[in-house]
């Protein structure tokens, strides 16, 4: 749920004979009452979202500072907005919003927009494409700078020749360790590394399919991968939409500097579901999600994922010879999915859903930290929302993460952002700023797994399809172990 937050009748709009509403929800959009911001985050162009305006005016202090904006919209000047920053040394931004609306009612309120010291990393990843099913329509994989409004292309449609693209992960925000996939002709894994983009062709006739999800090492040199037969399904009945489930999935350990697909026999048995593999934040551990085998779809409703960890050594590439259960699906009687380790070593965040592995049309699906240190579990109310919140990522420093959301209209998934405390306390999340405060209602896009990065990566949209038309994709030779 929401993190509360005041609404205070102010003295001036107080007046006998003047009806005011107290309390009102989201009276601006993108809604930044209260919220938590990064001291380097670009401007937060808002609008009132009242019908019948006559007129509005908001009044900004911070410090000796005093700002007032006219009209329905509040849009920042980008130099105006980041000496506002830089003068927070209460690191609070107070509001004053007085709106006269048609009738002669008037709305006033006070807030504030609370400023950490702690900044963020300052790019962004994510994948725009339409909220669909099984087709997908000029889809691409943009690169943002959360300090200002500079976007660009790292794959387009218009580069790929329409091709379908998975989403760009980096290891633990690094500019220069990242991976996405470009599917279909002339496709592979791109894989950035140590200033160089290679394409990969990380399948083998031992694996059940080609490499899905996964992470890289923080070494660079290996990564680690499920192999899935994916099936989508729809519901007949209800609200639920669609359902996508693995029939088979396995994992497999890739070594970049030998072009070797390694499949562990440990985690290939046809009775166990393996996904959603990520490394620990010292490399010395692979987390995953594991489920019993079923009958599907008719036992989809049973399907739960335990979340679970075993060893893995960096100068063999060998993984331990038995896991264990870190959050035990029979336990709470739900399932897990995406776990992310902080790159501090001292958080796990993941998705908890009632049943599958495919959370984002299910609403009931929310975001669940764990203190890998202690076990404990924190409840993450004050992020998630009554929608699907899921697809998250950590900055570098283990203070912020990013996580999609398809709050508010259920359908398009948007990147909002939350402070973490030492202690695993949350702040309010908010949406990622844009130029235009109508933006998320004029988008017909979803932004998929959205991912931070401490700097720009070095290719764009032209140079991967270059390589996509022009480069052959490197083979890989895979073994059981």
């Amino acid at each position: 749920m929401i993190a509360a937050f005041a609404l205070a009748l102010c003295s001036a709009c107080g007046r006998k004979g003047v009806e005011v509403s107290l309390n009102r929800d989201a009276a601006i959009y993108p809604d930044y009452m209260g919220v938590t911001v990064p001291s380097n985050i670009a401007p937060l162009n808002f609008h009132y979202t009242y019908g019948g305006i006559r007129k509005a005016r908001t009044t900004v202090r911070c410090n000796d500072v005093v700002l007032t904006f006219s009209g329905k919209e509040v849009i920042w000047d980008m130099q105006q907005w980041k000496n506002l920053l830089a003068s927070t040394e209460s690191d609070t931004i107070s509001f004053l919003s007085e709106i006269s609306l048609k009738g002669g009612k008037k709305e006033c309120m006070e807030w504030e927009i609370y400023v950490s010291p702690d900044k963020i990393d300052p790019y962004l990843s994510y994948r725009l494409i339409e909220p669909g099913y099984e087709v997908w329509h000029e889809v691409e994989i943009r690169e943002r700078c959360v300090e200002n409004f500079e976007e660009r292309a790292l794959s387009d449609w218009q580069n790929t020749g329409n091709s379908c693209m998975n989403c760009h992960i980096h290891s633990q925000a690094r500019a220069d360790l990242s991976m996405f996939y470009v599917r279909g002709k002339n496709g592979g894994a791109f894989l950035n590394r140590n200033g160089e983009l290679r394409k990969l062709a990380l399948n083998s006739e031992k694996m059940v399919s080609g490499t899905v999800y996964g992470e890289i090492h923080p070494s660079g040199r290996y990564g680690v991968f499920s192999s899935n037969i994916i099936i989508p399904g729809f519901h007949t009945q209800g609200s639920r939409r669609l359902e996508v489930y693995d029939t088979e999935s396995d994992l497999v350990i890739v070594d970049f500097d030998e072009n070797g697909l390694s499949v562990p026999q440990a985690l290939a048995r046809k009775d166990v579901l393996e996904t959603f593999p990520v490394f620990s934040a010292d490399g010395k551990s692979i987390y995953y999600c594991a489920a019993d085998t079923l009958t599907l779809p008719r036992d989809i409703e049973k399907l739960r994922y335990s979340l679970m960890r075993i060893a893995f050594d960096e100068n063999t590439g060998r993984i331990g010879q038995k896991a264990e259960i870190v959050w035990d699906a029979s336990e709470h009687t739900a399932s897990v999915c995406h776990p992310k380790c902080s790159p501090d070593g001292k958080w796990i965040m993941y998705t908890v859903a009632d049943y599958g592995t495919f959370p984002i049309w299910h609403t009931e699906c929310q975001l669940e930290l764990m203190d890998l240190h202690t076990g404990e579990i924190i409840r993450m109310d004050a992020a998630n929302s009554d929608r699907s919140d899921t697809y998250h990522s950590w900055s570098s420093d283990s203070r912020w993460f990013v996580f999609a959301s398809k709050r508010g209209d259920g359908k398009y998934g948007r990147p909002y952002f939350c402070h973490v405390g030492p202690d695993g306390q949350l702040t309010k999340p908010f949406v990622l700023p844009q130029e235009d405060p109508w933006h998320y209602e004029n988008s017909l896009r979803s932004f998929n797994i959205p991912d931070l990065s401490d700097g720009p990566v070095h290719f764009d949209a032209e140079a991967v399809g270059r390589m996509l038309k022009d480069t052959e994709a490197e083979s890989f030779n895979a073994y059981f172990r």
